[in-house]
């Protein structure tokens, strides 16, 4: 307990305004805690920084990521009296892109929600390109940053150089969702909105507070601070039409080859899922954000689909008749590009989100809450039998796939090396590097984060888990950089995980200043690089698509085992060129009571043998008018 929480009731009042209520909420435990008790006043004036914290406080939100500048200076000064008593947390960091990404990976894997707080210009453009991840995937996070004055007495420094109002508050709306506290006393609303984007139960996303340089110290007279909005509570929706659940369960009826894709808003409802796709017969084919939701040896799962999927995916992508949609935004990839289900009559999808659960033609919508809806069709099948010969055919079929696949992963995982242009010499394959390390991470029960490009792409081909959440790979903004910061989440987590990021050179070096804060905050866990001295997923798709690669790599090599030991505290191993040595670097790195990284050159080039190819339609580049004229003869 710290010194301002122990000191006698009759004395929290001869402190100073802030420091009084900072000490009554550490002495209650919580703000409401403090409010029942009588030890907080439910009115007080105060500054519209700190009324900002006791709102958030409101919420259940105590860490606060930092990067503070002149535009933030008073939150600051608020923020050290609440830390001080014991309140709040506040973690200091180097670089805004790695801060925004730590506060995503904080909320996404450990359901802390947590305030990024930067200042104005620089700062916040960077904290705000970070936040792409967190609107891509779904992560509420709060984004605190500093903005121009009210007053229009001349330019800001740092503000956007143009002469018209509000501009960094349209900037971020256009990401997410925005307020400008341009009057300290709309704080109310602001929390009421704030809590309705961070919290929202099925799309989530960062919320940014915009605060005014001179708005944050001025007074908000008499607040009702037991009047600021608690966190959003909202109840699970279920289908209210037995018609429509009826007609779906029809519909399964109906077709014998079912497939069902599930997108990253299924990894909640893993059990309900699985009971589905066992109780009708379905081929599930996962995204790369809902590995685990069948267990990798489930005879019906297929694993990923898309066109970087896999061949038993896709083949059931290819051949389903009814297309059973669950917690999926349908993004390029996972469907290539609308192309995916060429043999779909039809689709069932269950999704919380209107315009999610109708994307597609022919569409039977079930909106409401995934479990709630599945729950609901389940009964509404009843004890009939619709695991039919047909269907067995089919998961027959799709086995026959499984199998093809399962034996070429074998092929290009075995860990023969190959000879690189660059390195001179042999070298393992990112399959072969990628498997050892998420075998390694399956044993010590770690955390997997995946980088953006060629990792993570071989990444989610390889990965077999058999839950959900033991693997994060941000394929929604697919940010270079991601995995490397979100390690730091470990050192801020009340239940923390060992987490192993799976980098390549150039994600890595996006934001290698990640050493640092993970150093300073405690972060236990492990960042593998696997260096192929360029970016070899563009370098592949220039080669599938024109028979050349340009501009994609650079001649610098870099000693990363070096550049990592110059940190203090970090452990840095060579991985060398073998499985052998790639295990022991592993077990070395693990057994580091803190951040290690491992080093570890991979292979790039021509070879198919260096990767795990593509099976699947993309969008992009001198394919589109293939797909789309595909596209333009779907039928859903």
């Amino acid at each position: 307990m710290n010194q301002i929480a122990e000191l006698p009731l009759a004395e929290l009042p001869g402190l100073a305004g802030p420091q009084m209520r900072a000490a009554a909420i550490a002495r209650a435990g919580s703000l409401n805690a403090a409010l029942e008790q009588g030890l907080l006043p439910a009115r007080a004036s105060v500054s519209l920084s700190e009324g900002l914290v006791l709102g958030l406080l409101r919420q259940g939100v105590t860490k606060y990521l930092a990067i503070f500048g002149h535009g933030s200076t008073d939150l600051a000064e608020v923020l050290r009296v609440y830390t001080d008593a014991g309140v709040t947390q506040v973690f200091n960091f180097r670089n805004e892109v790695e801060m925004a990404h730590a506060g995503t990976a904080l909320a996404w894997v450990y359901r802390e929600t947590c305030a990024v707080v930067t200042s104005i210009g620089p700062g916040a453009l960077q904290a705000m390109a970070g936040s792409l991840a967190a609107a891509s995937n779904g992560v509420g996070v709060y984004h605190i940053y500093g903005d121009e004055t009210t007053h229009g007495e001349g330019y800001n420094m740092q503000q956007i150089p143009k002469p018209l109002q509000g501009l960094y508050g349209q900037v971020t709306a256009l990401m997410g969702q925005s307020y400008v506290l341009h009057t300290p006393e709309a704080l109310r609303d602001a929390l009421r909105r704030g809590t309705q984007c961070v919290h929202h139960p099925f799309k989530a996303g960062p919320f940014y507070l915009l605060l005014p340089l001179n708005t944050q110290p001025r007074i908000i007279q008499d607040l009702n601070i037991a009047g600021l909005p608690d966190r959003l509570r909202v109840p699970k929706a279920a289908v209210a039409d037995d018609g429509l659940l009826r007609e779906a369960a029809g519909l399964i009826g109906q077709h014998a080859r079912i497939v069902m894709k599930v997108g990253g808003g299924g990894r909640e409802f893993a059990t309900p899922i699985r009971a589905l796709a066992e109780r009708i017969g379905a081929a599930v084919v996962l995204s790369p954000g809902s590995t685990g939701v069948l267990p990798a040896a489930h005879p019906q799962n297929m694993h990923v689909g898309g066109s970087k999927g896999s061949i038993s995916g896709n083949h059931a992508m290819a051949n389903g008749e009814l297309l059973i949609v669950i917690g999926s935004r349908a993004v390029c990839q996972a469907d290539c590009s609308g192309v995916g289900y060429p043999n779909a009559q039809a689709v069932i999808n269950i999704n919380a989100d209107l315009g999610d659960a109708t994307h597609y033609n022919r569409t039977l919508a079930l909106v409401g809450d995934i479990g709630v809806v599945i729950a609901q069709l389940l009964e509404t099948l009843g004890k009939s039998e619709v695991v039919t010969p047909a269907r067995q055919q089919w998961l027959a079929q799709c086995a026959d796939a499984k199998a093809q696949w399962k034996s070429f992963l074998a092929q290009r995982q075995a860990g023969a090396g190959l000879v690189d242009p660059i390195w001179q010499r042999p070298v393992l394959t990112q399959p072969a590097a990628i498997k050892s390390v998420c075998d390694f991470a399956k044993a010590i029960g770690a955390v997997k984060f995946f980088d953006a490009g060629d990792v993570q792409a071989n990444g989610f081909q390889t990965v077999e888990d058999d839950q959900p959440f033991d693997t994060f790979t941000e394929t929604g903004a697919s940010y270079m950089g991601f995995a490397t910061c979100a390690v730091i989440s470990s050192g801020l987590a009340r239940e923390p995980r060992y987490g192993i990021a799976f980098t390549g050179d150039g994600s890595f070096m996006m934001n290698p200043q990640a050493l640092v804060s993970a150093v300073e905050h405690g972060a236990r866990g492990m960042i593998v690089i696997f260096d192929n001295r360029r970016m070899a997923a563009i370098s592949g798709l220039q080669q599938a698509q024109y028979g050349v690669d340009f501009r994609t790599n650079d001649g610098v090599a870099v000693d990363y085992v070096r550049l990592a030991s110059s940190v203090a505290g970090v452990k840095a191993v060579w991985g060398g060129d073998s499985l052998e040595s790639l295990a022991a670097a592993l077990r070395e790195a693990h057994a580091h009571d803190g951040l290690a990284v491992v080093h570890v050159p991979v292979y790039a080039g021509t070879a198919a043998e260096g990767g795990l190819g593509a099976y699947g339609s993309w969008n992009v580049g001198n394919w589109c008018d293939e797909v789309q004229r595909r596209y333009q003869d779907m039928a859903i």
